[in-house]
């Protein structure tokens, strides 16, 4: 499952705001197996993972029609993501209502930031979601982990950044000289 989630968040670091159906795909997939992996505690993970793999077609599907609601439910799931995972490693949180409350607020803050900032919104937000699922799933220490995170974040910022200003940018034969 650690590949997989590797996988997921590389994609996610790298064309998460270009493929939109992608990152919501992700998300959908990462949130799965982290809920499934909640509620069915103990059952195999080919189970969590089919599981999280069909939230993440179904989030993937309906973003095709759907896409500005769903931009605000991924932000919601992944900035709730991103401080669950945050909440848990810094604060050694273990108790399920401190975690329950930080990824509320993250997803709240995920939520608000995706449906008002769509694009820089999706680039920060599959950045953010793709480093911490890859420094997440390799096994160094905490401090190796974290330096991980912070270069993965960047980096996803910058590939995508390119890309959306490169798309953004006007064609030569359109700029006034």
């Amino acid at each position: 499952m650690q590949w997989l989630n590797i996988l997921v968040g590389a994609a996610l670091l790298l064309l998460g705001r270009r493929l939109f159906w992608l990152f919501v795909g992700c998300v959908g997939f990462i949130a799965g197996v982290e809920i499934a992996g909640y509620v069915f505690h103990g059952q195999p993970g080919w189970v969590i993972a089919l599981i999280a793999l069909a939230v993440g077609l179904v989030g993937a599907v309906a973003s095709i029609f759907l896409q500005r609601l769903l931009v605000v439910v991924a932000g919601f799931l992944a900035g709730g993501y991103c401080v669950f995972t945050l909440a848990s490693a810094t604060l050694n949180a273990k108790h399920e209502v401190v975690l329950l409350i930080a990824y509320v607020v993250g997803g709240l803050l995920g939520a608000v930031l995706s449906g008002a900032l769509l694009d820089p919104a999706l680039i920060v937000l599959s950045s953010l979601v793709g480093a911490t699922a890859v420094s997440q799933n390799v096994s160094l220490d905490e401090p190796a982990k974290t330096v991980l995170f912070i270069g993965l974040l960047i980096l996803g910022i910058m590939v995508q950044g390119g890309q959306y200003a490169r798309r953004t940018e006007p064609r030569r034969d359109q700029r006034t000289e």
